[in-house]
Parts: structure tokens; C-alpha cells; sequence
């Protein structure tokens, strides 16, 4: 495990003091998620295992967290006509669900083929959907990039915005508030902001307390610049894990997960589907692949984690297939 998380003079960011003034802000928009205990997850892997349940927030995953922080914090800078994302769905989802609380325009760009689930989701917060001709998401992505150069428009990049994380961030204060003990947090890394801010907050609060990431292996390219301590960008990322389809690292990124995070762990696409089913059928809780891959890098790991392991369910926007595929050999 990287360990340098712990090294004395390490800035870590977002601060304990932003994170907790997110919460506060948060609080206005809906209580915290639960943290439920794992009976069948907690046999299998002997030790206690804790589902913290994202999927309970408005738009099905964690996201409003991170979108709704940013663009208040936005909005105290100067008003903004129009806000854009770029977004395989979760993401697209959050920032119109933020729009709207805010009364502002949204615009969302999609990739090609994206997940309808979360599509219609976007649809039906009102925001304005723009795809782009090919499913790879840089290419919505760029579209995005042009469209803010417009007057009055305001791009909320998860990946990038320095606001954001400390949206993310209030889980980890939340998971330690309702298990002191924790041991362990598997976190599923797309962009990483989800990642960056538990651990942010974690590693303040009990430092102790191991961040284990996990990318699909057909989306690695976090992994491999976390591994490598640099840079890695791959040529796909093509995962039924639309939520961890990331291939072009930022550098600030993997400066932080380098830093903060203990390991990651990559899983296959037969392990997020196994993931799926034993969360629906023996835990009864929906997720999507990103959702539980969290879940299936429990089940594959056999390295010590400690007695009071946390796992993140970030999101439950699961298309009909994908959910089709994970129940067929149940």
C-alpha cells in the first residue's frame, strides 16, 4: 500500500474546515445517506462490512453532493446564465438537478450510446441535452469545452473544479460520524473526485483509516497513473461502468490519489456484474456497475482491511440490459 498519505507535512485538500462548511451547506437539501450493515457481504468476506448508501440522494447517486457545492459557490462569485457539463449521465443528472434548485439554465453534453436511464433522467430535470457523435466521452466532453467559451456560461468539470470535492468530501465525515471504527473505504474512481474528497476528509480525521480505490479494467487509466505516479492515458475506456469511464488523467489528480490513496484495485466486467446480483438479490440494493464496483473488489480482495469495512454504493442508474445481464445466471 502507497502509505504516503501520512507523511507529515502533506497539504491536504479540501480542507477539514471547507468540508465541514459543505455540510453544513448540504444539510439544506437532504439528510445524510444511510450506512447499513451487510449481513451476506459481512459472512462472505469474514469481517463486518457497511453499504453507505448514495444511492438515496436526488438523481440516484452521489453527484449532488459535489454539483450542488460547486455552483453555489459559483453563484457567490457573479451570476451565470447558463450551466454546462460534460457527462456519460450521473454527473449531467446532478448539475440540472443543481440548476434547477438555483434557477438557472443547464446544459448537458453526452457522449453517443450513453445510458438512457440516466439520459432520461437529465430529460426530465428540464436541462437541454446536446450528444455528440461518438461515444468516447472526450468527444462530449470538447463539445462542452466550445460551448462555455459563450458569454455567461459556466462549465462545471468534476474533473477539474476546485470547489467540487468538497461536496464528495462530507461522505467520508459522514461514514466516521456513523462508524467511528471504520477500518476501510473501497471508493469506485472515475474522475476521482469522489475519491479525492473521502479521502481528504478521512485522512484528517483518522488518518488511520485505508482509501482503496477501484477502476474497471477496461477504464484503468487512474490506476495505472496511480501505479506509475504519473500521467498514464489509455485508448478506451469501454466498461459497462459508464461512472468509471475515464482515460485522460489530469495531473493535479493523480498528484492527489497518489498522495491519499492506500491501493487500488481493478475489476473485471464478470466481476461488476456478480457485484450487481449479490447486492440486489442478497442485500436488496440497486446499483449500477460504478455502484458496485466498490462490492466487487470486496469480493475479489483477499488482503487485510480490518474488521469494519465501508463500501461505497455511489450510484443505482443501472440500464435495463446491464441489469438483464447481472441477473441472467442468478
Amino acid at each position: 500500500m502507497n502509505g504516503s498519505a501520512g507523511e507529515a507535512g502533506l497539504q491536504i485538500v479540501p480542507s477539514l474546515a471547507r468540508v465541514r462548511e459543505a455540510q453544513g451547506f448540504l444539510a439544506k437539501y437532504f439528510a445524510r445517506t444511510r450506512l447499513v450493515g451487510a449481513a451476506f457481504l459481512s459472512k462472505m468476506a469474514g469481517r463486518n462490512v457497511y453499504l453507505k448508501l448514495e444511492v438515496e440522494l436526488p438523481t440516484g447517486s452521489f453527484k449532488p453532493r459535489g454539483a450542488l457545492y460547486a455552483l453555489a459557490q459559483r453563484m457567490k462569485r457573479g451570476a451565470a446564465q447558463e450551466v454546462v457539463a460534460s457527462s456519460t449521465g450521473n454527473h449531467g443528472a446532478a448539475v440540472a438537478y443543481a440548476a434547477k434548485q438555483f434557477g438557472i439554465a443547464a446544459r448537458i453534453f453526452l457522449p453517443a450510446n450513453c445510458n438512457p436511464v440516466k439520459r432520461a433522467r437529465i430529460a426530465a430535470l428540464g436541462a437541454a441535452i446536446v450528444e455528440s457523435r461518438d461515444s468516447d466521452p472526450l468527444s462530449a466532453f470538447s463539445l462542452a469545452a466550445e460551448h462555455a467559451k459563450r458569454p455567461g456560461v459556466y462549465f462545471l468539470n468534476d474533473g477539474t473544479d476546485e470547489d467540487l470535492p468538497a461536496g464528495p468530501a462530507t461522505i467520508g465525515c459522514e461514514i466516521l460520524e456513523q462508524l467511528p471504527e471504520t477500518s476501510a473505504i473501497f471508493v469506485p474512481m472515475g474522475d476521482t473526485a469522489l475519491i479525492r474528497g473521502i479521502a481528504a476528509a478521512a485522512k484528517q480525521i483518522a488518518p488511520q483509516v485505508k482509501i482503496i480505490g477501484v477502476q474497471a479494467e477496461r477504464a484503468p487509466s487512474y490506476y495505472l497513473s496511480w501505479k506509475q505516479g504519473k500521467v498514464v492515458e489509455t485508448e478506451t475506456c469501454d466498461t459497462i461502468a459508464d461512472g468509471l469511464a475515464t482515460r485522460t488523467p489530469e495531473a493535479a489528480n493523480v498528484r492527489d490519489v497518489k498522495n491519499l490513496v492506500d491501493d487500488v484495485v481493478l475489476v473485471s466486467e464478470e466481476q461488476l456484474l456478480r457485484a450487481i446480483e449479490v447486492l440486489l438479490l442478497e442485500e436488496h440494493i440497486l446499483a449500477e456497475p460504478a455502484g458496485a464496483a466498490s462490492t466487487a473488489a470486496l469480493l475479489k480482495s483477499s488482503g487485510t482491511c480490518g474488521d469494519h469495512v465501508v463500501l461505497i454504493v455511489s450510484g443505482a442508474n443501472i440500464s435495463r440490459e446491464v441489469l438483464r445481464r447481472a441477473v441472467a445466471g442468478a
